[in-house]
């Protein structure tokens, strides 16, 4: 995956470049600029909870449709979550909030916050991937592996979520 910063760096208009080079303006530029990328970065993990959400809402419709109700709970139960996490990741606070917030992360530590990124993407997509599992499951002891398997990469993605957070927040024991 691209770096989401290089991108918004590369997006810079004429203006931004100039309030680059302007004195006591610069720092304040990138860290606007980091703030954008870690906003674009959100909507995409919860774009990407969404999918994963609707492609298990529609495997629950479809069985629901078919008069297959085991495993409709463990479904569902999935889907809850789902869109919880999506809630929170999309609404939260940026990683920067410009000069007079009450917490102001410094460049260094929201390069350090990428970590946490990738281990939310890579959560993401092992729960994408265990989605063809679980409508293919064939029996309920396939089923609740496939289950399990999905319950356990999205809450790997919330515990990389939480600690993000906290690193945020500035209350994280290092």
């Amino acid at each position: 995956m691209p770096d989401i910063r290089d991108r918004v760096e590369q997006d810079r208009g004429l203006l931004k470049k100039i309030q680059l080079v302007i004195p006591g303006y610069a720092g304040y530029r990138r860290r606007e600029d980091i703030r954008a990328a870690d906003n674009l970065l959100r909507i995409q993990l919860a774009n990407q909870l969404k999918g994963v959400r609707g492609d298990l809402e529609d495997i629950r419709d479809q069985w629901a449709m078919d008069g297959k109700i085991q495993g409709l709970q463990g479904i569902g139960n999935v889907i809850f979550t789902l869109e919880g996490l999506e809630a929170k990741v999309r609404h939260a606070e940026g990683g920067y909030s410009g000069l007079s917030a009450t917490i102001q992360i410094k460049e260094t530590e929201l390069d350090r916050l990428y970590e946490y990124d990738y281990a939310m993407l890579e959560s993401l997509d092992k729960a994408a991937s265990v989605v063809p599992m679980v409508r293919e499951a064939s029996d309920p002891k396939s089923l609740d592996a496939a289950l399990k398997a999905c319950r356990e990469a999205i809450a790997a993605f919330e515990t990389a979520w939480k600690t993000r957070t906290l690193a945020v927040t500035g209350i994280q024991v290092r």
